[in-house]
């Protein structure tokens, strides 16, 4: 009889694949983001189909995500005044995101990140290097920016996910103005929310293989560790090539899935 924690048969290739996936994604992850685009696909490589290999990717996307924000906020690299309200916005999104995700057809979000990654790419590419100082600009403004941010790129994250990390990084450093070892601790704290809201609605609907996510977790929380510490150690010097990566990786998974 199945259950959430076995809602299908656990084999020993489908940890491995997933142990593999989910500790390289963890990685990128815990540097600037985007590690979905590695682990989800692990997920489908290990025979899951896509709601569950979804709701799954959140429990240990979650797990590990609590580790790196850990180190960030430890570091002293959170604005709390910016990500505390951030939080409630980001789970709302998420919340929503999940609903959507369980009922819309994908391919939607699909075709507006093919227009929308080109425009990303071209950003980071004629950015040489990520702000080591905060920018000037009013308080006000800087909050609405980091507060839609989290709304709209934490529903983004709970219906697709792929690059919310790096998509709010990328809002956080260059229109909110943060300095990249805040931008990327509040990036955190509001992609853990975001992750947050998107297991539980998961959960919920049956969409979690517990089991195989525990497995995942455990190379989740490696990832995030080893990836937050070059982070918050060498900067912008390590967090623009990654970037470049998930962007690039990102418009490789949408195009492919299209076609």
């Amino acid at each position: 009889m199945h259950s959430v924690f076995f809602p299908m048969e656990l084999s020993a290739k489908m940890v491995l694949i997933v142990v593999a996936g989910v500790f390289a994604a963890a990685f990128v992850d815990g540097i600037a983001g985007g590690g979905g685009i590695i682990s989800v696909p692990s997920y489908f490589l290990a025979g899951l189909p896509p709601h569950l290999a979804l709701g799954t990717n959140k429990m240990t996307s979650c797990i590990g995500t609590m580790v790196s924000t850990g180190r960030y906020i430890r570091q002293g690299y959170v604005d709390w005044k910016l990500a505390a309200p951030s939080v409630l916005l980001a789970l709302t999104g998420s919340y929503f995101g999940t609903k959507l995700q369980l009922s819309v057809d994908e391919v939607y979000l699909k075709w507006l990140l093919l227009l929308i990654l080109p425009v990303v790419a071209v950003v980071v590419l004629r950015q040489r290097s990520f702000p080591e100082e905060r920018g000037e600009i009013a308080a006000g403004k800087q909050m609405a920016i980091v507060l839609l941010a989290s709304l709209v790129i934490g529903t983004y994250d709970g219906f697709y996910g792929p690059g919310t990390g790096t998509f709010l990084l990328l809002i956080f450093c260059n229109l909110a103005k943060l300095d990249l070892r805040t931008a990327s601790g509040n990036m955190k704290v509001v992609n853990l929310s975001s992750n947050i809201g998107g297991v539980t609605t998961a959960f919920l609907n049956g969409k979690v293989f517990v089991a195989l996510g525990l497995f995942g977790a455990l190379a989740s929380i490696a990832g995030h560790y080893i990836g937050s510490g070059l982070a918050i150690k060498d900067g912008s010097r390590i967090v623009r090539p990654v970037i470049l990566v998930v962007l690039t990786l990102l418009a490789i998974k949408v195009i492919t899935e299209l076609l």
